[in-house]
Parts: structure tokens; C-alpha cells; sequence
């Protein structure tokens, strides 16, 4: 029998407590020696670099649980930061209880800092396909709602005409059976999630999200 509404959003709700109280208790977990410091803004980080700073560009993506795809993400040379947040939105400074119940409007979402010298948007957009399934409408796996949405949101319309190119190509390829859901839309404002999401599986010495 399908579930009504009340009982999706009661799905949620339990899904969000559960994992809360997992982050609870991952955080009480030892953490490996060079991860000790807490989360810098990128800001801080450049300063403390000696190299000469380089123009840098951003990238926003939104691929389900951003844990895994900020680490892979961050793997990538030529990729100078990534953070995990909430993007494009209605709700002032959401909290990661708040996007839970699906009610924000907003995505869970990587913003990648890149030296457009050193990696192109191009490649940035094509591991992105690679990281998800594009296919699936509010939900990536196990997880569903809005918050879990497929979705590239540019920075420029430079950046509006590559990922929108490169979207078609992908459908022309004919990779995927069904269509390809991805939302393709100017980037919103950028909250930045709790520091405890924040290389949240690299703390953890985890390689990759399988939730």
C-alpha cells in the first residue's frame, strides 16, 4: 500500500533523529592526529599558504549525500577546497534538522573552490555525472526528499552553458534509460553546514558515503 504523506514526512523525521544520533556518537570516536584542528574557512587557509594566490573560481553541485561527494571531489587536482552546505532554498541560515524535513527548499549541495588553470569546469562537471545517478528525482539511494535532488547550480553563464551542454550529451548518449533529472539552475546562497559535516568522512578515516 503506498504511504501518504504523513507517513513520508514520519519517515523523515525518524530518519533525521537516527542520524543525529549517529553523528552524536561518531564524534565521541578518536580522530587521526592531523585531524585534529577544527575546519578553517578557506579564507584562513589561503592566508597560511605561501604560494602566490591564484584567481580562483567556484562550482556548486548537488549529488545526495554530500560526504562522499565532497571527498571525491576534493581528490581532484587542481580542486583548492570544497565545502558541504545547503543551497537555493527559501529558509534564512538553515540548520541540517531544518533541510531534514524536506520543508527549506534546499539541496545538500558541495561548493568547490577550483584554479580553473589547473582543472577545467568541463572535468568538474563530468565526475559529477559519475557520482550519482542523474536519473532519480528527490531522492540518490535510500535517501529521498528534496534535499537529496540531482542538481548543478552555475556560478556564471559560462558555467549555465557548459553544464547544460554537457547534460545534453549525456542524454544523446544514451547512457541512462530513463531521463535525466538533473536541475540546472543559477546558484543561490551558500549556507555552510555544522562543522561536523565538514570532511566529515576524512575524519572518520572513511573513503566513501554507502548510505
Amino acid at each position: 500500500m503506498p504511504r501518504t504523506d504523513n507517513a513520508l514526512v514520519t519517515a523523515r523525521r525518524t530518519t533525521c533523529r537516527r542520524w543525529d544520533l549517529l553523528a552524536s556518537r561518531l564524534e565521541t570516536l578518536p580522530r587521526p592526529a592531523h585531524l585534529t584542528l577544527r575546519h578553517k574557512t578557506r579564507y584562513n587557509r589561503r592566508a597560511q599558504r605561501k604560494e602566490p594566490i591564484t584567481m580562483t573560481e567556484f562550482a556548486t553541485f548537488a549529488a545526495g549525500c554530500f560526504w562522499g561527494v565532497e571527498v571525491k571531489f576534493r581528490q581532484i587536482p587542481g580542486v583548492v577546497d570544497a565545502l558541504v552546505g545547503y543551497s537555493n532554498g527559501h529558509t534564512e541560515n538553515p540548520t541540517y534538522k531544518d533541510v531534514c524535513t524536506d520543508q527549506t527548499g534546499h539541496a545538500e549541495v558541495v561548493q568547490v573552490e577550483f584554479d580553473p588553470e589547473k582543472v577545467k569546469y568541463e572535468t568538474l562537471v563530468d565526475v559529477f555525472w559519475h557520482l550519482h545517478d542523474p536519473t532519480q528525482v528527490n531522492r540518490q539511494g535510500p535517501d529521498f526528499g528534496k534535499q537529496y535532488r540531482s542538481a548543478i547550480f552555475t556560478h556564471s553563464p559560462e558555467q549555465e552553458t557548459i553544464a547544460k551542454k554537457s547534460k545534453g550529451d549525456l542524454e544523446a548518449s544514451k547512457k541512462f534509460q530513463c531521463p535525466i533529472a538533473t536541475e540546472i539552475t543559477p546558484a543561490g546562497k551558500f549556507y555552510p553546514a555544522e562543522e561536523y559535516h565538514q570532511r566529515y568522512l576524512e575524519k572518520r578515516g572513511m573513503a566513501s558515503c554507502h548510505i
